[in-house]
């Protein structure tokens, strides 16, 4: 399969059409994303919300061209302003160029025995064709720019010497460093302490705001891309069940899973409350064809007709939302 990349869309930097994701199972293949569908504008900040397992991290894989074997890209196409990749080619230009990604644990994407400053400036040259000189001297303004007050001494240490939250520093100074247009941001802040998730999201928003740089902010928790994102969209077993700005979503959402997340977050202004909401039941087993809409067994407003039909994604007048559920909540109801 080809992934289609536009060359005239100006307004998007990368469109997902209809993309699933499959691996291999005893009787063929195991859909585990299905048929996913969204837009990432210019400079646009944009969440990804769903709990473990949702299939967030997968299509973060899928936009990467990094599935892991042996499960590949079975449906749709990907569009980036640009030119053209297939499946069979792992090692394109635009990744990490066009765009590039971070993820919840930095040592992962950093090479333990290779210096920081060595690990930057193989960016540079392989990609912005500098040489090492001048790779040395823009892998210390990055280091600067990402909150190193001694570049120059934290080029020269390894990954294992550096805390949780300076190497989260470093991915990203890696990650930004040729300018791509989108940055995926795959639970930068999980493993962090509160005070650091703080500082590596204000990071995020400052490259975000200077360079028009479009994130895609992957996550569990809400509160936290509530206070990032413009946008969000919200994933439920491998599919999206609602889509919509952050202030629509968190005020009034329509599906009765995005409800539940937002009841499941704490609230230090909320006395009243004595303990935290959850969401009755378990997720599905990732992978498992069923009828129907797969949250209707945890779901409050579910009828017979959530059991046997699976509902499709719509979109509400102002193109603005969209709602994948039988009995989506209307305006003002709880």
């Amino acid at each position: 399969m080809t992934l289609k990349i536009a060359s005239g869309d100006e307004t998007s930097v990368m469109s997902l059409n209809s993309v699933s994701v499959s691996f291999p199972s005893g009787d063929g293949m195991d859909e585990v994303v299905h048929s996913i569908s969204f837009s990432i504008g210019v400079g646009e900040r944009v969440g990804l919300v769903g709990e473990s397992g949702s299939g967030k991290s997968l299509t973060a894989r899928a936009m990467m061209h990094l599935v892991p074997k042996p499960g590949a890209v079975t449906g749709g196409a990907i569009e980036i302003s640009g030119s053209t990749i297939s499946q069979t080619d792992s090692k394109s230009k635009w990744r990490g160029s066009e765009v590039a990604i971070i993820t919840q644990d930095p040592l992962s994407s950093l090479n333990p025995l290779v210096k920081i400053g060595i690990q930057i400036s193989e960016m540079l040259i392989e990609h912005k064709g500098m040489s090492k000189s001048e790779a040395n001297v823009e892998s210390e303004k990055l280091l600067r720019s990402v909150g190193f007050p001694d570049p120059i001494r934290t080029m020269k240490q390894y990954p294992n010497s550096l805390s949780g939250g300076m190497r989260q520093r470093v991915a990203l100074a890696i990650a930004i460093s040729c300018r791509p247009k989108l940055l995926i941001a795959d639970e930068p802040t999980t493993s962090l302490d509160v005070t650091i998730q703080s500082q590596v999201l204000d990071l995020l928003e400052k490259m975000s705001t200077e360079n028009r740089m479009a994130v895609l902010l992957i996550s569990h928790d809400l509160a936290v891309v509530s206070n990032f994102c413009e946008r969000v969209i919200v994933m439920y077993d491998g599919r999206i069940v609602e889509s919509g700005t952050i202030v629509e979503i968190i005020n009034r959402p329509k599906h009765p899973y995005t409800q539940a997340l937002i009841a499941s977050v704490p609230n230090l202004f909320d006395t009243q409350r004595t303990r935290l909401e959850t969401i009755p039941g378990s997720p599905p087993i990732s992978g498992k064809i069923q009828e129907g809409c797969s949250f209707a067994p945890r779901c409050i407003r579910g009828t017979a007709i959530c059991i046997n039909e699976t509902p499709v994604l719509v979109s509400n007048q102002d193109l603005q939302s969209q709602v994948s559920c039988h009995h989506p909540i209307e305006w003002g109801q709880e």
